[in-house]
């Protein structure tokens, strides 16, 4: 049919499909942006972050605003403990919610994820680690930590983290620590970026803790060309640190400038805080520069004081090693000797209480083992005065090491005048902690005047020299002596008073009751001293102890038993001139060696001839014809350094270790050691004496 003039044309039937589907089309848009729902989406997000983070995840709900910076938050997010943790009383993590703005351009050209804002409110969490390693952080299957590829962490470039009311809960069984961390962030304001602040409250180290944190905006903290601020301050128990500065790069550890102050009452407590090992101290003070570079962490020009020394120096440690390394370089200007009486196993500083039910007059606290496997290190340390009322040492030089739980001391020196104290030792782990050890005291030409110096009525010149050595296993200073095999060889070159010498040496009333009951005058000018004694299984024997004055010999005998803490000593003086009136004045020391007993004179040579033991109180037979007498060539004294010199019990001959040059009697000592010496017979010896009794009775019958 042909249309009719004016009749519009009707439109084809293809046209009105299209305009139809068009007209749907345009409804459902209408429709589904009216409609459309993102909690469609949440249980399948439920599902794959579950299955992700291998513990049950919520979402209540989920929004997103798409745009070239799109926004998703998710309300009431909930993430609860994995398997094994299940007992806690928290879930592991929630959020009133949690806001992500995404710039989805950056990461589709291949710059990297870029998150403008992370925005938590109110996040809650439950940081927990078990004593047997499990912990509730790792997010493997089987809760055990990935293994590591070598791959480098790649973080997302955040702009801004918004923080509001977090409340984070730490529990780290192996640290014995439970603490919360009350985390919230500030916004920038007048051009300064925003700031993370975070205070710590409950138990660290199984002692109480609160800190206080301030740090630089997340953004600052990926910034390469803006450091990264830091203000820290933690008190840990009476332990307090404050760390202010900045870290450049943190990200990748490029640098830091950091000023470091740690105070307290005890460096040992520094342990869990430090990771580094510290014998126990007295109370202590120091500030330095903390920073980290060539990947080494280094605390440099730090001082303050220790307890009445002051302490100072640079610490550099490598924490890249498998057991991380410490290099120390330590000085003292006046160092008081009882503040490192912690390096040694002693109660550090003058605060210690007598304990009069303690028998060991040897420091017995045990040596840490344990500890000292947790580091390795080098130590040097200088002091320039030594402080110390009983021996008035002049300055100590220290070089050690640690290696993999043994220590090495190389050097450990005392300058005290013109002389010096150097030892050396070396300490081994064994079985049950202990350490085998072994040990030598080199002592040179020390001056008695100084070393004395604290008797303020001593006189002359003499020098002392000699050796002490130790070769034991144990697991304190104490122990080790008591277990300890070595010897002790001394020789004293003219020394000052005797009255002055013995009371400083064995205290003031036990020197005082020995001089009394040897019967020697006040002001007795000492000239000769020789000790020689050998030390097997913790017991230290005789084979020559004389004393020479200027009028009388004494000899000596025993045993001091360091198993025991006591001692079973007898002294005998003669008079060097024959007279009838100078019959042997015999002393016997018994008893604990902190408070011995002393019985002088007839009292002991009653009890012992009651019991058969009289010669107990005289000099081995060996050694009278050296010493008690002096007859045969040289005076006792050089003959009695000549046995020192051929058999010590230390395993070093004393020789030259007295006088500015080798003395006289060590000079004999050493030519008497290699040719055979005139000896006179027990007969003789015998024949003399009679001799000598029948010419004074025939001098005080005329």
């Amino acid at each position: 049919m042909t249309p009719q003039p004016g009749t519009p044309p009707r439109p084809s039937p293809i046209r009105r499909a299209l305009a139809i589907l068009a007209g749907v089309f345009a409804l459902a848009i209408i429709l589904l942006i009216a409609l459309w729902n993102w909690d469609w989406f949440v249980p399948m997000l439920n599902r794959r972050a579950s299955a992700s983070l291998h513990r049950p995840v919520t979402v209540a709900h989920l929004h997103v605003r798409l745009g070239w910076t799109t926004t998703i938050t998710l309300d009431d997010l909930h993430i609860a403990q994995p398997k094994g943790f299940t007992a806690e009383k928290e879930e592991f993590a929630s959020a009133k919610s949690l806001t992500i703005a995404i710039k989805p351009w950056p990461s589709l050209v291949g710059h990297g994820l870029t998150l403008p804002l992370v925005a938590l409110d109110s996040p809650r969490g439950d940081i927990v680690a078990l004593k047997d390693g499990r912990n509730n952080y790792t997010f493997t299957a089987d809760g055990k930590p990935a293994p590591d590829d070598g791959s480098p962490t790649t973080l997302p470039d955040i702009g801004e983290l918004r923080i509001t009311d977090g409340d984070i809960r730490i529990a780290l069984a192996r640290l014995r620590s439970d603490f919360r961390l009350a985390v919230h962030t500030t916004p920038p304001a007048e051009g300064k970026p925003g700031t993370i602040v975070a205070d710590a409250k409950g138990r660290y180290a199984a002692q109480p803790i609160t800190g206080h944190f301030v740090g630089g905006a997340l953004l600052t903290l990926a910034n390469v060309q803006n450091p990264y601020p830091v203000d820290l301050s933690i008190a840990n128990g009476p332990t307090s640190v404050t760390l202010r500065g900045t870290v450049d790069d943190p990200l990748h550890f490029a640098g830091a400038q950091l000023n470091l102050k740690l105070a307290g009452p005890d460096m040992s407590l520094l342990y869990p805080l430090i990771g580094i090992p510290i014998p126990q101290t007295p109370r202590y003070s120091i500030a330095g520069k903390l920073d980290y570079t060539e990947a080494k962490i280094r605390f440099t020009g730090f001082d303050g004081h220790l307890g009445g020394s002051d302490i100072g120096g640079d610490i550099i440690v490598d924490p890249h090693q498998k057991v991380p390394f410490v290099d120390a370089a330590l000085h003292s200007h006046l160092v008081d000797l009882a503040d490192l009486a912690g390096f040694v196993g002693g109660e550090p500083g003058h605060t210690k209480t007598e304990n009069t039910a303690d028998t060991n007059i040897l420091p017995d606290q045990r040596i840490n083992v344990p500890k000292l496997n947790a580091v390795n290190a080098h130590i040097a340390y200088h002091g320039d005065h030594i402080e110390n009322k009983r021996i008035p040492l002049d300055n100590i030089d220290v070089d050690a090491t640690v290696q993999d739980g043994a220590i090495d001391v190389r050097k450990l020196n005392f300058a005290v005048g013109t002389g010096t104290l150097a030892s050396t030792a070396t300490l081994n782990p064994a079985a049950n902690n202990d350490f085998s050890t072994r040990f030598k005291l080199n002592v040179s030409r020390v001056p008695v005047a100084r070393l004395m110096k604290g008797a303020g009525s001593l006189e002359g010149q003499g020098t002392i020299g000699g050796h002490v050595t130790l070769s034991s296993t144990g697991h304190s200073v104490a122990n080790l002596v008591a277990n300890g095999t070595g010897g002790i060889t001394l020789v004293l070159d003219q020394g000052g008073h005797l009255s002055a010498i013995l009371p400083d040496l064995l205290g003031l009333q036990l020197g005082n009751a020995l001089l009394s009951a040897l019967g020697l005058p006040d002001r007795t000018p000492l000239r000769c001293f020789i000790a020689d004694m050998p030390l097997k299984d913790g017991i230290l024997s005789t084979n020559a102890f004389l004393l020479q004055t200027g009028d009388t010999r004494t000899t000596g005998d025993g045993t001091i038993n360091f198993r025991t803490n006591t001692l079973n000593y007898a002294i005998t003086t003669r008079a060097i001139h024959f007279t009838i009136a100078s019959f042997p004045g015999a002393v016997h020391i018994t008893g604990p060696l902190r408070g011995p007993t002393i019985l002088p004179g007839a009292e002991i040579a009653g009890r012992l001839a009651a019991t058969g033991a009289l010669a107990a109180v005289f000099p081995p037979a060996a050694i009278i014809p050296t010493i008690q007498f002096g007859v045969g060539k040289g005076s006792a004294c050089e003959q009695a350094v000549e046995q020192a010199n051929a058999n010590p019990a230390a395993g070093i001959a004393p020789g030259a270790t007295t006088g500015p040059h080798p003395s006289a009697a060590a000079k004999a000592g050493r030519t008497r050691a290699s040719h055979a010496t005139e000896r006179k017979s027990a007969a003789e010896i015998r024949a003399a004496w009679a001799k000598k009794q029948q010419q004074q009775q025939q001098r005080d019958h005329h």
